[in-house]
């Protein structure tokens, strides 16, 4: 149902409409920008929801590594027998994702209720206040989570830090996770500028765990500077292993034999140890055993990080967006082994340095498969192909890679599956659109001809 125009009666008392659908399409047209910096119209709308959360909340900012790191958070509280809620954003198929409750997406009429109690405040006697999209759904989200009950509430920041809309929520725990450049006409154009950024989730006082092995200064001052518990990666927290197995040790506590996080790819190891580190900063509130770390990390799961589907040709999903996290997937391409060829269903972003991302992982894949994304935001597949070509000039073309382009990504996989062996790969990446566009109808599993068929 399309929603009304914003006249009068969209903006009574009584605001509602029948499907999540029709709510989050009158999120859309609410404010005219996406993106408006300041938590002051946030923090109003809080206050007359009288928005607070009756337990430990631990908050994630960071580059690449935020979504991973609440997903591990999660496992490891649930299987100590806590109700967690998690937000985290963005989503890859139904907005739902965004919020999790005792490990359950929560229903559409859940969030339907609480859209419409920030409705309800956000034109509190007649004094209208302006929200974006994401401010609107995150205290949607907030306000669910708040009256759910929890015993620890995880939020993932969706952009900076120090302007967020989750940063309303004075955390009881920060968790920085790696950080890159990306953002840059809002964040900063370096890591310093961008560290200063994320680091404004921190709170006096309050531990902060820095999991980026090599922090941007600026995160260490912030922390100094405002008297926050700071917990560094290689200082107060450290990990080992070999093929088998992990350790973790921290200020006064140890786990050993640890089996590899479920999660795939060398940087989940990172996360991981943040993730531990957080529950060892609260185990006076929040104690954690031995057993549920070791099931916990055992059976995480997330969508769309270094995910690999068994098939033939071999699936493999990817949400790196960016540099540090493109040359992750690339570095755990490489350590998968020998395989034919690899195709690359890819759709990125127009504001995405795509160069770096291009020289990284070009030498691995010999077919492109270049698409459109379902957002104003978009690079169109055409760009795309044009910026790839460019990057082949620069670097002196040194073999014969094939480029299509499609209209979705769906379209593009069914390309790459009709043009690949049963030996080869298919790696799909460069936006949580272009995942999320191959997960519409649930998980491929690919299933190529085989030669002589």
């Amino acid at each position: 149902m399309e929603p009304p125009p914003l006249g009068d009666n969209a903006r009574s008392m009584h605001t509602t409409f029948p499907t999540l659908e029709a709510w989050l399409a009158y999120c859309e047209r609410l404010h005219p920008q996406n993106i408006a910096m300041g938590l002051d119209r946030v923090r109003e709308v809080a206050q007359r929801l009288a928005l607070r959360f009756d337990c430990p909340v631990i908050t994630v900012a960071g580059t690449n590594g935020k979504g991973s790191t609440c997903a591990m958070l999660e496992a490891v509280a649930l299987q100590s027998g806590y109700k967690p809620g998690v937000y985290t954003s963005p989503h890859l198929v139904h907005f739902e994702e965004r919020c999790r409750v005792g490990g359950e997406i929560s229903s559409a009429a859940q969030l339907m209720a609480s859209f419409e109690a920030v409705e309800s405040a956000r034109v509190q006697g007649g004094n209208e206040i302006q929200l974006t999209y994401f401010e609107f759904t995150t205290l949607g989200i907030l306000h669910l989570l708040s009256q759910s009950r929890l015993d620890v509430a995880i939020l993932e920041v969706g952009l900076g830090g120090r302007l967020d809309a989750t940063n309303i929520i004075d955390t009881d725990c920060a968790i920085i996770t790696s950080i890159d450049i990306d953002h840059t006409e809002l964040l900063g154009k370096d890591r310093e500028t961008i560290g200063r950024e994320k680091a404004g989730i921190m709170r006096p006082r309050r531990p902060v765990i820095v999991s980026d092995p090599v922090a941007p200064q600026s995160v260490v001052d912030h922390a100094h500077e405002i008297g926050a518990q700071l917990w560094r990666f290689g200082e107060d927290f450290n990990i080992s292993g070999d093929k088998q197995q992990w350790a973790w040790a921290g200020r006064g506590r140890r786990y050993a034999g640890l089996a590899y996080p479920a999660l795939r790819g060398a940087n989940q190891l990172v996360n991981a140890a943040g993730a531990l580190a957080a529950f060892e900063a609260l185990r006076e509130r929040l104690p954690v055993t031995a057993q549920a770390v070791r099931t916990g990390m055992a059976m995480v799961e997330l969508p769309g990080r270094f995910q690999i589907v068994p098939g033939e040709p071999t699936l493999v999903l990817d949400v790196a967006h960016n540099p540090h996290s493109v040359a992750a997937l690339t570095a755990n391409l490489d350590a998968m082994g020998f395989f034919p060829r690899t195709h690359a269903v890819f759709g990125a972003m127009a504001d995405k340095d795509l160069a770096p991302m291009f020289a990284k992982v070009g030498p691995l894949v010999d077919n492109w498969y270049f698409c459109d994304l379902p957002t104003p935001r978009a690079d169109t597949a055409a760009g795309l192909q044009q910026k790839w070509n460019a990057v082949q000039i620069v670097a002196g073309g040194r073999r014969e890679v094939t480029t299509s382009l499609h209209a979705t990504p769906e379209r593009a996989l069914q390309a790459a599956v009709a043009a690949a062996d049963p030996a080869d790969r298919i790696v799909v990446f460069g936006s949580f659109y272009t995942v999320g566009g191959v997960l519409l109808h649930g998980t491929p599993r690919l299933q190529a001809k085989h030669l002589g068929e």
